[in-house]
């Protein structure tokens, strides 16, 4: 099945590099990808409103270039940067701002049981109902979106290593889809990743141990 939408001129090219397009919306998710990964690096609250414009923007991308499963991700996204805005605020003890921390086993296994049911059937979804040239690759950077886009609303130190993990997929996969200035934009993700979990590392090890309770 082939999915046409008409998306408007946020999808008319800005530019072209080489013979290749690349409309606003994809240029305007470059700025607002970058900034918004740049905010989250500095734990700046406005990461939340800038996040919500730029999957909407990608959103569009994607959609446009036959990634059903990353533009359909983009309105859980959404949903999500609601719930991580909320959560950094008030998740903390006593509702105040929430602190770094690492993931638990249990969050682990949640994690991953849902990650890989995740893949599982939206490859099947992908392959069964769309037009999907890659619906195993689309549907594990989705699911592994997902887990890192609930670990950073949590705040959790390896939210940083699932993000670094999804880079690495969807690097060569937005290259291959001629979405050259998004592939580009997720090398300088990558960059921000590792600085993240460099920068969220040195957080977590600088705060004060919780004093040990009373016998």
């Amino acid at each position: 099945m082939s999915v046409n939408v008409p998306l408007g001129p946020l999808l008319d090219p800005a530019f072209h590099l080489g013979s290749v397009p690349t409309t606003w919306a994809e240029l305007l998710g470059f700025a607002t990808g970058a900034v918004n990964v740049w905010l989250v690096v500095r734990q700046n609250i406005l990461n939340w409103p800038i996040g919500i414009a730029n999957v909407i923007l990608l959103g569009l991308v994607f959609l446009d270039g036959g990634l059903y499963a990353d533009a359909g991700l983009q309105v859980v996204y959404v949903a999500l940067q609601l719930y991580g805005w909320w959560v950094w605020l008030y998740g903390g003890d006593g509702r105040d701002r929430l602190p770094v921390r690492r993931t638990r086993g249990a969050e682990w296994a949640a994690l991953i049981a849902a990650g890989a049911a995740g893949t599982a059937l939206l490859t099947w979804a992908l392959s069964a109902w769309t037009d999907s040239t890659v619906p195993f690759w689309d549907a594990l950077t989705t699911a592994l979106s997902l887990m890192a886009t609930y670990g950073q609303s949590r705040k959790l130190l390896e939210s940083w290593w699932l993000w670094i993990a999804a880079d690495l997929v969807y690097i060569p996969l937005y290259f291959a889809k001629d979405l050259k200035l998004t592939s580009a934009l997720y090398l300088v993700f990558l960059a921000l990743c590792v600085s993240g979990l460099l920068a969220w590392h040195r957080d977590l090890r600088a705060r004060p141990l919780a004093p040990a309770a009373a016998v």
